[in-house]
């Protein structure tokens, strides 16, 4: 008897027992990949709710601390089995609502260093619905065995404070969201009340994702160095907003949005409530931005410094997966590379993936689902032992990208290319070191698009130096690097380069990389530091140099690489009245291409 009551107590223990021993469901793992889990597919059987997490900070001045809005989507397992799952979190300024097209850029049409016109502001009507805050991520992850998060970023949508564009509550904020996802008891079910919400279903691991601004917020979280967010995967994220509004000392707008700065999207994003409004306008917008951003010099300040996430990376350990498009031309290549160099160098486990598009373009998704696999589930599966680098090649799709040792090709060397005079048809571009003492002068004028000079025979509005034919293909992995000698006959001047593939080619069938390999752009004023610049003195010459953007790309035989050297660019820089002069030192002036196979592969190509 007693032998039958024990067998019974177990049977009743099964059916009633711990949560955890009742469990049925279990991630699937194949090839180092989480699998969809049948049971999770349905999302009529997710659990969808919102709740608020409170911040560390008050930005809205209210006196009390900034909560942020939080949504969750999660399989009914993790409520019914106790079932415990780790996050994809993604958070942003966007969700609900920006300033659409509206008229609030600055006026560009001025003499350097003078102000502008007052630009237009406006007030972003807010949109969204409780409790759902976005559905991105959602469909991809949770039916494989992911919990997925978002929140709104501070002063937009249903979250309290003041958006700053990169202020030190943007990272913040995350981070007090991810210490509530590893047990904080700082979630509430309202953004006044004190009701605790606490997130018994997470296992604690959390990973980050996203694009450009949603892109960045992983990084700035990461930053933070906070507890429990294992990894990171950014794609095409904002850096430093110094580098996204300026670039060497000059005011430069992000590729599309001539005449954007930070203050502008400051007004695109604040869809937060709109009783704080005034006060955040008046703090953020109207003193500190409008304080420290400077467009009258384009130098880098402590505003700046304080928005770029590279002087922050200190205390992060996140597993990082950048994403970026070479051509790229609104948040720049650079942004990435300069991140996973850093992380790279820490020792951080670091992986980029880069290719030939524009903006945006996460990496395939099997890699992103074994980074997330290794280090949310701690899946053994390799991912550090593969390659760091994977291109896409010009001609490939994005989903098959070339595996690379490294980024940049460790097979690259610089290789220094000489000009030869040839105004106001082209010049030369050598490996071979001429010393003629020619100086050629280029005339200012915003009219011409950057394109029609590459393409124009004969031009007094640029000046252009060129490779010989291509025999063979020539394989560009890096950083290209310019000094250029120059005088100017005004005080000021913008200096733009391009590096270009001739001839140029137009039509259906173009691709992006047919034309543009890489550009540049810089203030002279700024030749000795970007943090301080000088009028300079009318006819004396001055030595810039700078980085171009970083640019991993195989120009085909029958191309020739071309250096065009112009000054004011129609599509990024301050556009003053036609008829500014620079003259270029030729002797003087020096491109630096990293070159895979180092000056022989060139010479084979050129010569």
């Amino acid at each position: 008897m007693k032998i039958i009551s024990r067998a019974l107590l177990f049977v009743l223990f099964l059916s009633l027992g711990t949560p955890d021993l009742l469990a049925q469901v279990k991630p699937i793992f194949e090839n180092g990949e989480a699998q969809i889990i049948p049971e999770l597919k349905d999302s009529a059987n997710w659990i969808r709710h919102d709740l608020w997490v409170e911040t560390e900070f008050d930005t809205d001045g209210d006196g009390k601390l900034d909560r942020m809005h939080v949504d969750v989507t999660r399989p009914r397992q993790t409520e019914t089995e106790g079932l415990k799952l780790p996050i994809i979190y993604a958070s942003s300024p966007y969700y609900a609502g920006t300033a659409g097209n509206a008229p609030i850029f600055w006026d560009v049409k001025h003499e350097l260093g003078a102000p502008a016109t007052p630009r237009n502001t406006v007030e972003v009507q807010r949109r969204g619905q409780r409790p759902i805050i976005s559905n991105d991520e959602i469909m991809a992850w949770v039916p494989r065995g992911y919990i997925v998060v978002h929140s709104s970023s501070p002063g937009t949508g249903l979250s309290q404070g003041a958006p700053t564009v990169g202020g030190d509550n943007e990272s913040l904020a995350p981070k007090a969201v991810i210490e509530w996802l590893t047990g904080k008891d700082n979630g509430y079910t309202s953004p006044d009340g004190n009701e605790k919400v606490m997130a018994f279903w997470s296992t604690g691991k959390v990973g980050m994702t996203g694009t450009s601004y949603n892109g960045t917020l992983p990084l700035a979280a990461a930053t933070t160095g906070v507890k429990g967010l294992e990894a990171i995967i950014p794609i095409a994220p904002n850096t430093s907003y110094y580098h996204y509004y300026r670039s060497n000392g000059l005011v430069r707008s992000p590729g599309g949005y001539l005449g954007e700065d930070i203050d502008v999207l400051y007004d695109f994003i604040h869809s937060g409530d709109e009783a704080k409004r005034p006060y955040n306008n008046k703090t953020v917008r109207d003193t500190e931005m409008a304080q420290g951003m400077d467009r009258a010099t384009g130098d880098y300040n402590d505003f700046w410094a304080g928005r770029d996430y590279l002087n922050d990376m200190e205390p992060m350990k996140a597993a990082l997966l950048m994403a970026h498009g070479f051509n790229d031309w609104n948040v720049m290549p650079e942004h990435s590379y300069r991140i996973y160099d850093a992380a790279r160098a820490k020792g951080i486990p670091s992986k980029i993936y880069y290719h030939q598009n524009g903006h945006g373009g996460p990496p395939p998704f099997p890699m992103m689902n074994r980074w997330f696999t290794r280090f949310l589930h701690g899946v053994e599966n390799g991912v550090e032992d593969e390659p760091k680098a994977w291109i896409v090649r010009e001609q490939d799709e994005r989903s098959k990208p070339t595996a690379y040792a490294d980024y940049p090709n460790p097979e690259a060397k610089n290789v220094s290319l000489y000009l030869k005079a040839g105004a106001p048809a082209a010049g030369s571009l050598s490996t071979e070191k001429l010393s003629s003492g020619a100086k050629e002068t280029l005339v200012d004028n915003y009219s011409f698009s950057g394109s029609a000079l590459a393409q124009a025979d004969y031009t007094e509005h640029r000046l252009i130096y060129l490779s010989s034919v291509l025999k063979e293909a020539v394989h560009i992995s890096g950083i290209p690097k310019i000094t250029v000698k120059l005088a100017s006959n005004k005080p000021a001047a913008n200096l733009s380069v391009w590096l270009v593939s001739l001839p140029w080619i137009e039509g259906r069938n173009s691709r992006i990389t047919d034309n543009i390999i890489t550009r540049g752009w810089a203030d002279p004023q700024n030749h000795s530091s970007i943090s301080e610049s000088e009028p300079l003195v009318p006819g004396k010459f001055y030595e810039v140099s700078f980085d171009l953007q970083p640019d991993d790309q195989i120009i085909p035989a029958g191309q020739q690489i071309g250096l065009m050297i112009f000054s004011s660019d129609q599509e990024f820089t301050i556009l003053p009245k036609p008829g500014t002069q620079l003259t270029i030192d030729l002797d003087s002036t020096l491109l630096t291409l990293p070159i895979v196979g180092g000056k022989p592969a060139l010479d084979r190509a050129i010569k």
